[in-house]
């Protein structure tokens, strides 16, 4: 158990954090959400010790071993992949080290073998002798073959293959309390998978920042909100803590409504949660909770989401796009080959692939920013396009403009009362608009980015990872226009939520070619498992 009891946190005399007081439970997995800038991993640095509070303490039960993603790839570089797992539980690596140390004294004295001694009944205690094949199995269970990587130094390894024994190091001696600040980064789908179920399995107490809704769904019993310097914790998983929070706002919203017919709709949402199907153990101690829920103690956020919708200054006709054999080759690595496919009217297609510079460079070709080496492509005469690039630095860097002056161009309509209402509803208030845009936030520019998509009016939107530097207000958001949107979509995203809500087709850039399947995201994964198994 961790108790945090009167925390405050100030940053050059500004409150982040005010008199918190929460509990973390055993057997509990708790999603730390909040905006951009709230403090969520300070947050969870506090907890871990790695920053004081400017007032009140943290406590953790006598015994308790808690264990941190570490977030810097460069700091156990000269350390062996297998080394860097174990140090994990330090006091098991530090025997490790010392026992090597006593046995290569020369002589070797009674007093050496009593202390070896001593080690190796800690050392066996705590399951050293099983600590290779511990490491070994987390390393395979996240998609790394481990006889390849275990006694590699780490330097030698890509930065998304040191992301994996981080997280490995993370999960490794059986901690008692897990603390892991966006574990799912730099994850393919099966390693997430691997990890979610790691977690529900999980039998101590797991504090978990993350963007990722779908995984966040997944995994959490409780939701820990921080808002306006305020930190809450509400039971469920996000889904439930997003819906419940929309319901509260509405029933605040409107004081005509008695308040037993509040009570009535909010007991019937939270028992159509508590119905919902159980996979695990979390899963069913999550129900139980649900269902002991008074309606007191849904949350009431006051979170600001901006709004974002897509519309079409015409309908496309029938024909949208047809592509025939393109192929790419990059820095001599073949990254697109012989992909074909046509899109039909109303096609919303997710694309993934193993290597993701191959969506970005399908995208690049078929918006024209680069010629492929092989193939064709032909938009429908009627379609049009708006691209929103994975990278948008040559939309910003160098530009001294302010929001105003760099959307004017976009736009039918140029009077600054309508610009600075369109900005306003992107949650730019106020003095923001004159800001430049070379200084914005990576989060800023993306919401410049998704503005000037909606002054387009295209009925085709081809879409490049468009939750990178979000939070999950703004991600949701974008989330829920893009499912509304009536045209095409063309979309490459991590979000396993994004691509699940939007897709009606999946495409996978594969070295062969594509494999392409009508249905959600979730059916693909399914069937892609299973062709995998015939092929």
């Amino acid at each position: 158990m961790i108790t945090v009891s009167n925390v405050s946190l100030n940053f050059s005399g500004e409150p982040l954090f005010k008199e918190v007081n929460v509990k973390f439970t055993e057997g509990n997995c708790y999603g730390v959400i909040g905006a951009n800038g709230a403090g969520k991993s300070t947050f969870l640095k506090i907890l871990s010790g790695e920053l004081d509070s400017t007032t009140g303490d943290v406590s953790i039960k006598p015994g308790t071993r808690m264990s941190v993603l570490k977030q810097d790839h460069f700091a156990y570089d000269d350390f062996t992949v297998l080394d860097t797992i174990i140090q994990g539980n330090p006091r098991l690596y530090q025997i490790m080290q010392e026992k090597d140390e006593i046995y290569s004294h020369d002589p070797f004295t009674e007093e050496d073998g009593n202390r070896a001694a001593e080690l190796e009944a800690e050392f066996a205690e705590m399951d050293g002798w099983n600590a290779d094949t511990e490491a070994s199995q987390l390393l395979e269970g996240l998609g790394l073959n481990s006889a390849e990587v275990l006694y590699r130094p780490l330097r030698t390894l890509q930065d998304s293959e040191k992301v994996k024994v981080l997280l490995a190091q993370a999960l490794f001696g059986h901690p008692d309390i897990l603390l892991l600040d966006e574990p799912t980064n730099h994850l393919d789908v099966d390693a997430i998978h691997w990890l979610e179920d790691f977690l529900l399995d999980f039998e101590g107490t797991v504090i978990v920042v993350s963007h990722d809704r779908h995984f966040l769904n997944n995994v959490c019993t409780h939701i820990v909100d921080i808002d306006y310097g305020k930190v809450q914790i509400y039971v469920g998983n996000y889904e439930f803590w997003y819906e419940s929070s929309q319901m509260v706002q509405r029933m605040i919203r409107d004081q005509n409504r008695k308040n037993e017919e509040k009570i009535k709709e909010l007991q019937n949402f939270i028992q159509r949660f508590s119905a919902n199907k159980s996979k695990s153990r979390q899963a069913t101690s999550r129900k139980k909770l649900i269902e002991k829920l008074t309606v007191e103690e849904l949350p009431a956020s006051s979170r600001r989401y901006p709004w974002v919708g897509f519309t079409m200054d015409r309908e496309a006709g029938k024909d949208i796009l047809e592509v025939k054999g393109i192929s790419k080759t990059i820095d001599g690595v073949k990254v697109l080959s012989d992909v074909s496919f046509i899109v039909r009217k109303g096609d919303k297609i997710g694309f993934i692939s193993e290597n993701e510079l191959a969506m970005t460079t399908l995208f690049q070709i078929l918006m024209g920013e680069m010629e492929p080496d092989e193939g064709t492509f032909k938009w429908g005469v009627s379609t049009s396009q708006s691209y929103f690039p994975k990278d948008n630095s040559e939309f910003f860097n160098g530009h001294t403009e302010n929001m105003l002056d760099w959307l004017a161009p976009y736009s039918k309509d140029t009077l600054e009362s309508t610009l600075r209402g369109f900005l306003g509803r992107m949650l730019f208030s106020g003095n923001d608009v004159y800001k430049p845009v070379n200084v914005l936030s990576g989060g800023e520019k993306v919401r410049m980015m998704l503005s000037r998509m909606m002054l387009f009016g295209s009925n085709v939107l081809v879409i490049d990872q468009p939750t990178n530097h979000l939070d999950l207000e703004s991600i949701t958001a974008v989330n829920n226009g893009v499912a509304d949107f009536k045209g095409n979509v063309l979309l490459a995203t991590h979000d396993h939520e994004f691509m699940n809500t939007i897709a009606n087709r999946i495409i996978e850039l594969r070295e062969d070619g594509v494999l392409d399947k009508e249905c959600t995201y979730d059916e693909f994964l399914e069937f892609r498992s299973q062709y995998q198994k015939r092929a």
